[in-house]
């Protein structure tokens, strides 16, 4: 089935609605939907474990990662329990469908490929020496590597890279499930929905950055005030769970703004 999707503008304010309502469909299935990331986190960690070719399929399984995160997202507010098969619902919806995701999952990781090349020639290999030291070098040693001004401007432009990466691929392989776009049209869509809605898109990526902060930090100090500082990794590992599956559900209500695809209305009236 293919629905009419259509490219709209939203206010600069649904950026912080779209992760109230991620927080709002967790709470539907909070079980269900933090089981789901942790799926993918144990088969992500098992398939790391392939030489060479462990890193490429992980990369590539990203696109998929967030579209099966809004079809989770999709069956909740329909009053259904999502499982693992959301993340392979995408390849077996048409042939010519899952031509194109695979098309999406390919380039992307063909793109990533190239922002590490690019990116270990400018700043000569200096990250990768940098993280193969971390474990075994003393502090002097580390303390030189991280005052290279190449490994500064690496990080640097390998962050930057990334993130212009996501901007084709934030709606993409949703518009090619819902929309039966293909990939080449899917990617200059999700830019261009970006762009036109980038006050909304950057008032949720700031928003985010300012949960993580406080979320990892005052954790940590209210257990080192009570002396449970040991248990402090284990608290920040359940809330990174949480904020990471919160996110990936939040996908989804930003691709019903920006593309005008329906939701039940006690999640999505922006008066509330």
């Amino acid at each position: 089935m293919t629905l009419q999707l259509h490219l709209q503008t939203v206010p600069a304010r649904n950026g912080r609605l779209w992760i109230r309502h991620g927080f709002k469909v967790f709470q539907r299935q909070p079980l269900a939907l933090a089981g789901l990331f942790g799926v993918f986190m144990f088969v992500a960690f098992a398939v790391m474990l392939i030489p060479v070719a462990g890193p490429m399929l992980l990369i590539a399984a990203l696109p998929l990662l967030s579209l099966g995160f809004m079809l989770a997202t999709h069956l909740v507010l329909q009053k259904k329990t999502p499982t693992a098969a959301v993340f392979i619902a995408p390849l077996k919806l048409t042939p010519q469908r899952r031509r194109q995701q695979l098309l999406l999952c390919g380039g992307y990781v063909l793109s990533a490929v190239l922002i590490s090349l690019v990116s270990d020639w400018v700043d000569g290999g200096a990250l990768r020496e940098f993280a193969s030291r971390w474990s075994s070098a003393d502090a002097n040693t580390m303390a030189d590597s991280l005052s290279d001004p190449r490994l500064f401007w690496g990080v640097l432009l390998r962050l930057s890279l990334l993130l212009l990466l996501t901007v084709p691929y934030w709606h993409a392989p949703a518009l090619v499930h819902w929309g039966g776009q293909g990939a080449p049209q899917a990617l200059f869509s999700s830019a261009l929905a970006l762009w036109r809605n980038r006050a909304a898109f950057m008032l949720n990526g700031l928003l985010w950055l300012a949960i993580t902060l406080v979320s990892g930090l005052l954790p940590a100090i209210l257990l080192e005030a009570l002396g449970l500082a040991v248990v402090a990794p284990l608290v920040g590992m359940l809330i990174s769970l949480v904020l990471s599956t919160v996110f990936y559900a939040s996908l989804y209500f930003s691709f019903v703004d920006c593309f005008m695809f329906g939701a039940p209305q006690n999640l999505l009236d922006k008066q509330d």
